[in-house]
């Protein structure tokens, strides 16, 4: 989205509570990364890596950190330039307003209640005993089952489902696609065939949680199924039955956690991630891209590979892989050699010598 907005440095150091190193009425119009930054726009430094891009940036300001120096453009100094980056987009790039209200095309429940200051978008459906808290948005072709309960300023994204039994807190965040609630993966094999254990528990979702597009997050065999305040969850990800995901953790694009599992506060699982069925992940523990973790991790600890280990253990493993194919010839040498030389023994011994 372009932005229209337009600001002078002299406000945008208000609004930051940066030093100004420049001109204070200069007007910028947008935020643009280093590389594809003109006059109008204002850039930033979030690391030291990139001080030769900003030098040769075209960009009318800069926001860097206290001491950054050689740079071609007025400079808002702040302690934290990553966040300072953030208020700027929300400066240039605020959310559009919220109109509260029901689209004439949805359908609603008679006995399911919308608070006057959410907005029910086109061809939303919310089913029986359902709940949309203050200030809510609930996005295009988006299903609410029975009893499921939106808190305030929460935001769903078109084609959300969230099914009987899920709840989400203040300020959730749920992108296109997700679905929230779906049955629970249990089936008990009887001799004949798989019954489906049935999946009767919920999915509390708690605030300040966002979940990225096409996720799925199953409901509870008994119980809930938790995802913890302040979690942030990226796309394609899957959260089975019973999994509770600690505070402020984070779960890179198709992580899977199996049912039952536990992860602790500030948990970090990179991409691709597989987490097995009740298993305990630590506070603060990371499991580095494509890792499996088939066993409990402690807290504090970083990992790699599958099974997950250590990761400088896991390092030197594959370090060692590398030299497989080299060592593999040297002891199939080594045998050659002391089968020759058994054999030469044996033709001595023979012959009495």
């Amino acid at each position: 989205m372009v932005s229209r907005a337009e600001f002078t440095l002299g406000q945008l150091a208000e609004a930051l509570g940066a030093t100004l190193e420049g001109d204070a009425a200069r007007v910028v119009r947008g935020v643009a990364p280093l590389e594809s930054a003109g006059p109008d726009d204002v850039s930033f430094l979030t690391d030291a890596r990139y001080h030769p891009a900003a030098q040769a940036s075209r960009a009318g300001a800069f926001v860097a950190a206290v001491g950054v120096g050689g740079l071609p453009a007025p400079v808002l100094r702040v302690a934290a330039p990553q966040q300072a980056m953030i208020d700027l987009l929300l400066l240039f790039h605020p959310a559009p307003p919220l109109v509260p209200g029901v689209h004439p095309s949805a359908v609603v429940a008679a006995d399911a209640r919308v608070d006057a200051t959410a907005a029910v978008g086109p061809l939303v459906v919310i089913e029986a005993g359902a709940r949309v808290g203050p200030g809510a948005r609930v996005g295009a072709l988006t299903y609410l089952g029975p009893g499921v309960e939106i808190g305030e300023d929460c935001v769903l994204g078109p084609h959300v489902t969230l099914l009987a039994g899920a709840r989400l807190g203040r300020r959730v965040l749920v992108h296109p696609g997700a679905v929230i609630g779906a049955d629970g993966f249990g089936f008990a094999f009887d001799g004949a065939r798989h019954r489906k254990i049935p999946q009767v528990g919920g999915v509390v979702i708690e605030d300040d949680v966002e979940i990225g597009a096409n996720c799925a997050i199953d409901r509870a065999t008994f119980g809930d199924t938790i995802v913890r305040r302040g979690t942030k969850i990226d796309n394609l990800v899957q959260i089975g039955h019973n999994v509770e995901v600690g505070e402020h953790s984070i779960l890179v694009a198709q992580v899977g956690v199996s049912g039952s599992s536990r992860l602790g506060r500030g948990v970090v699982l990179a991409g691709q991630v597989g987490v097995a069925d009740h298993v305990t992940i630590g506070d603060g523990a990371l499991v580095a891209a494509q890792g499996g973790v088939p066993s409990d991790l402690d807290a504090g600890g970083r990992y790699l590979g599958t099974p997950a280990r250590p990761i400088l253990e896991a390092k030197r493993i594959f370090a060692a892989e590398t030299r497989l194919p080299d060592l593999l010839q040297r002891v199939r040498a080594l045998e050659r050699a002391v089968e020759a030389l058994g054999g030469s023994l044996e033709r001595k011994g023979k012959r009495g010598e």
